[in-house]
């Protein structure tokens, strides 16, 4: 391997020689016409195998004084190149301080520099800037949202809370991420005022799926009023019901609470797990509880008449999870949070990377079913009066 490497820089050395004699002419050989020169020689370094590696270059001037750069040393010299390096690199899970260990090989006698643990850092920085200022301004105007899921995500003392798109070809992006001490209402509005003025459109009705955060909720009314319906995740609800029971209940409620969620139409669910409710009541006070707050929304998508296999991927916040795991992963090495732009930055690069392996929504063909309804909600048609007709 570290011959390959050296072979590969004495490529770039012949390549870079090929150009000055492009622009000079051969070595030792009179040209009256040239009009540049050969001006010694100085010592640079290229981005070669993820380091920077040492090289001898030829300086060239044109014959009245003016240094000529060589297009070949400034390709190869491209700072991004180790940019993009050590960012793949991080994300996958190498450290700043083992980052020299992920490079390959290229033997003791050729000088290298730029893999210590503070150059990589630096790099690494800038690289995750630029994604966060990506993500950031992303507009949102050129394609029509069905769904937004939003959920939070806690990073040492920060929660970072993100937005997942899902538009009408059921095509998934991340659309905004926002930090805040807790998921709390301002921080909650911030993201969503932010998806707003980039773009996002609810006028025609969107459904807003998220975890049961009171903060949330009001920051979904606030911002987007009556032409939002929210959909509280029954994954979140269902932990919820049965934290509030001893072990040994909790298979029958949880299989009571799928029953009910199940159900073909709203008032069939609904009155499941008013029954559920009423049978927790008197020994379990707090679950019954629970399982009342909020219960309504739960069944949204079933009131939408969703069929059930879009309905499996809208019932929850599980389209978002495996993003936010993603973020787990990436930062998991980082053992110093500084920042709320730290913690933003490390959130933009494990969301962007995990966006890459999205897929399209299972029952994305059912997507026209779901804009008829919220249509239908947002734009109820008047009822028209029934007029009698007298002889």
């Amino acid at each position: 391997m570290a011959l390959a490497v050296q072979t590969g820089l004495r490529v770039i050395q012949l390549m870079m020689r090929e150009e000055v004699e492009a622009l000079v002419g051969p070595k030792g050989k009179h040209n009256p016409k040239r009009k540049a020169v050969r001006h010694g020689k100085e010592k640079g370094s290229v981005m070669l195998g993820g380091r920077k590696v040492a090289v001898e270059k030829v300086r060239v001037r044109s014959v009245d004084g003016h240094e000529i750069p060589l297009e070949t040393y400034q390709a190869f010299q491209d700072p991004t190149l180790l940019t993009q390096a050590a960012l793949e690199r991080m994300i996958h899970g190498l450290s700043t301080r083992n980052y020299a260990f992920g490079l390959e090989p290229v033997g003791n006698e050729v000088e290298t520099s730029g893999t210590s643990k503070s150059a990589v850092s630096r790099r690494f920085i800038a690289a995750t800037k630029k994604l966060l200022e990506k993500l950031m301004q992303r507009r949102l105007d050129d394609r029509r949202y069905v769904a937004l899921v939003i959920d939070g995500i806690v990073m040492a003392d920060h929660t970072v809370v993100a937005a997942l798109g899902i538009d009408v070809g059921g095509q998934k992006q991340i659309l905004g991420v926002w930090e805040g001490a807790t998921e709390n209402a301002t921080v909650c509005k911030g993201l969503l005022t932010d998806l707003v003025d980039r773009g996002l459109k609810p006028d025609d009705g969107i459904l807003v799926v998220i975890d049961g955060s009171k903060a949330l909720r009001a920051a979904v009314r606030d911002v987007f009023g009556e032409t939002a319906l929210v959909q509280r995740c029954q994954v979140h609800k269902e932990r919820n019901v049965l934290e509030h029971l001893p072990e040994k209940q909790r298979d029958w409620v949880k299989r009571q609470l799928r029953e009910a969620w199940r159900q073909e139409t709203e008032k069939e669910a609904l009155a499941a797990l008013r029954r559920l409710a009423a049978q927790l009541e008197k020994a379990y006070p707090g679950a019954a509880a629970s399982l009342r707050e909020g219960m309504e929304e739960t069944v949204t998508v079933i009131r939408l008449g969703v069929p059930e296999l879009l309905r499996g991927t809208l019932r929850s916040t599980n389209a978002i999870e495996s993003a936010n795991e993603k973020v787990r992963m990436v930062s998991r090495n980082v053992k110093r949070w500084q920042n709320g732009e730290q913690v933003l930055r490390w959130a933009a690069a494990g969301f962007l990377e995990a966006e890459k392996k999205f897929r399209t929504v299972k029952g994305f063909r059912q997507i026209p079913l779901l804009l008829d309804a919220l249509h239908k909600c947002v734009h109820p048609q008047p009822q028209q009066e029934n007029k009698s007709i007298t002889a």
